[in-house]
């Protein structure tokens, strides 16, 4: 691609600064590199905030993860994108909150594939890709269905293989994924539950080959797991290490997915499979020699499920001492792990209370690539590199705001120490808002929007200029407020 093409592309995306012919800016404080680093961003799939050991987990085995954390910085204070899929997703992919994003609820287009993002998104693959990296996606979409505008390969990334649908990865047994345009039929797999080929070890073998090929270039691999989400499904190797560990009554499937005669062990097994994935994957850059030029971040798209599919919220205690799971604004949903190691870069053995959310990784990314002047000026993200390198400079936000136009519907806003939420406005346009203080009360048990009645009205300020109406998205709660 010339560099006119390129600058054509970034001045319509609304990119800040327009110096694109030269070659990337390394920071100084990333030492001696003599290329832009390796990125990879391996993205979990309703793992909760406490389902972690470095993160308190006591049943659930993941001595990769930890150890990654050990290596970096663990993060007590990330938010995702949005409790569900496809928006927290989205929110990752274009650094704007879900006041503003393309993409606010999960939407199936049949046969296969979710609402697409529009074909002019400035996206981090898209920009990425223009800064010269190599740029993959392994695992799970659902921003587009195939051919579509939101189609991967149309957003910025040059290889993908995996799931294109979101509803499809379901199944880790499918009768077939995609590489590329390209359907790819997995022999041996039946497409209802029963199979000779697990996609998560699939996409893992599809990194590390990934990985192999781009010794030499500077890439971005997004490893987009489909573990642990529900159907509970994995391989007797790893099952067998939790079987018989605890009392482990059958689930039926009367609560949706497939019937699983462990499923205390099935669940956990999926984790530990996911970190044996995260240790193979830091293994082979040190085996490369490329650990040191190799940003790898690990986080969860939203919150632990709750009690459906022969998961058993009370038995891991996954969100921890946070409130609801899954689709819900309340912490449990939208507090996730989140860890960062770069070997010589970065902090180890740190711990930051930080307060950022997915939005902010887009500009943190093209920061680390050296490309800081290439972020779109309509992002809500702020870069989070100075907290990272311990450098003096990080600049907070002034508050953090979500909204979900789905289970319900819901409004959260973060203010320092303070959270105020909205929920039921499908029903009832005028509900209140409640008011926690998450230093006396993380695990928001306690409203006192009456006690505060001035914090609780600046928070419904920041609610009302936040969002903006969605043609594709409507709210109507909160429409009719921008219409008068």
């Amino acid at each position: 691609m010339t560099a006119r093409t390129r600058r054509k592309f970034l001045i319509e995306a609304g990119v800040a600064g327009l110096s694109i012919a030269g070659a990337p800016r390394l920071l100084k404080s990333f030492g001696n590199l003599d290329r832009p680093p390796n990125i990879i961003f391996i993205l979990a799939d309703d793992l909760g905030y406490a389902e972690l050991g470095c993160y308190g987990q006591q049943r659930i085995k993941t001595p990769n993860i930890d150890t990654l954390a050990n290596e970096g910085v663990r993060f007590t204070q990330c938010y995702s994108g949005s409790p569900v899929c496809a928006p927290s997703r989205c929110v990752l992919m274009t650094g704007k909150h879900t006041g503003h994003a393309f993409i606010r609820d999960n939407r199936e287009i049949q046969p296969e594939g979710q609402h697409p993002l529009p074909a002019d998104a400035a996206t981090l693959p898209r920009l990425l890709k223009y800064a010269g990296y190599k740029t993959a996606l392994i695992g799970k979409w659902g921003l587009g269905f195939p051919g579509s505008t939101g189609d991967p390969l149309k957003q910025g990334f040059d290889h993908f293989f995996g799931y294109n649908c979101q509803r499809k990865a379901h199944n880790h047994y499918p009768e077939s994924l995609w590489r590329n345009g390209e359907k790819i039929v997995l022999a041996g797999n039946d497409g209802k539950g029963i199979g000779k080929q697990y996609a998560p070890d699939l996409m893992e073998a599809e990194a590390i080959h990934f990985i192999r090929s781009m010794k030499e270039h500077p890439f971005f691999l997004f490893l987009a797991t489909t573990i642990p989400h529900l159907a509970l499904q994995v391989p007797e190797d790893s099952l067998a290490e939790y079987v018989s560990r605890w009392d482990d009554p059958p689930y039926d499937g009367k609560k949706g997915y497939l019937p699983h005669k462990n499923p205390r062990s099935a669940y956990a097994a999926m984790v530990s499979r996911l970190d044996r994935t995260v240790g193979r994957i830091s293994r082979i850059l040190d085996d490369l020699g490329i650990a040191e030029e190799t940003l790898i971040v690990f986080a969860s798209d939203n919150g632990s499920t709750y009690d459906i599919g022969g998961y058993d919220p009370a038995f891991f205690r996954g969100t921890g001492i946070f409130r609801a799971a899954k689709g819900s604004v309340y912490e449990g949903g939208i507090r996730v792990p989140f860890i960062a190691r770069w070997p010589g870069h970065i902090r180890q053995m740190a711990t930051s209370d930080h307060l950022f959310a997915f939005q902010d990784l887009l500009p943190t990314f093209l920061e680390i690539a050296g490309r800081s002047q290439d972020v779109p000026l309509d992002v809500d993200g702020i870069s989070i590199v100075p907290e990272l390198l311990v450098q003096k400079g990080q600049k907070k936000h002034e508050y953090l705001y979500m909204e979900f136009p789905a289970y319900g519907g819901q409004q959260m806003v973060r203010w320092g120490e303070w959270k105020g939420v909205r929920q039921s406005l499908l029903k009832n346009p005028d509900a209140p808002l409640e008011l926690y203080n998450l230093n006396e009360d993380p695990g928001e048990q306690k409203d006192i929007a009456g006690e505060n009645p001035g914090v609780a009205a600046q928070i419904a300020d920041i609610m009302l200029r936040s969002h903006t109406p969605s043609r594709e998205f409507p709210f109507p709660a909160l429409d009719r407020l921008q219409a008068r």
